[in-house]
């Protein structure tokens, strides 16, 4: 028996405009990154712009069973990171 094993992911950059400093970027991207994996059961890493002090780049990961709920699950996260407070969605790319 043949199962299908849908693979998602989700590419983000974040504007940190309050952060002053590579520690209160940590804060907030360690804080986003625990939030994701708890609300949304996914992985979650900063691939990109390590040194950039308001900038951020996550990459989010997501493995299922059916596209349908893959994509809607990333796409909620797209969602919740566009009405985060301190940190603004400036793109996103996303693929299943």
């Amino acid at each position: 028996m043949t199962r299908t094993m849908i693979v998602g992911s989700l590419r983000v950059r974040l504007y940190l405009r309050e952060s002053r400093s590579l520690k209160d970027k940590r804060q907030v991207v360690q804080s986003i990154k625990t939030r994701l994996r708890n609300s949304f059961n996914v992985s979650v890493a900063e691939i990109e712009a390590l040194d950039h002090r308001q900038h951020a780049v996550l990459g989010v990961a997501m493995v299922g069973n059916d596209s349908y709920h893959v994509r809607t699950t990333l796409e909620k996260i797209v969602e919740a990171l566009r009405r985060h407070p301190v940190a603004e969605l400036v793109e996103q790319e996303l693929e299943v």
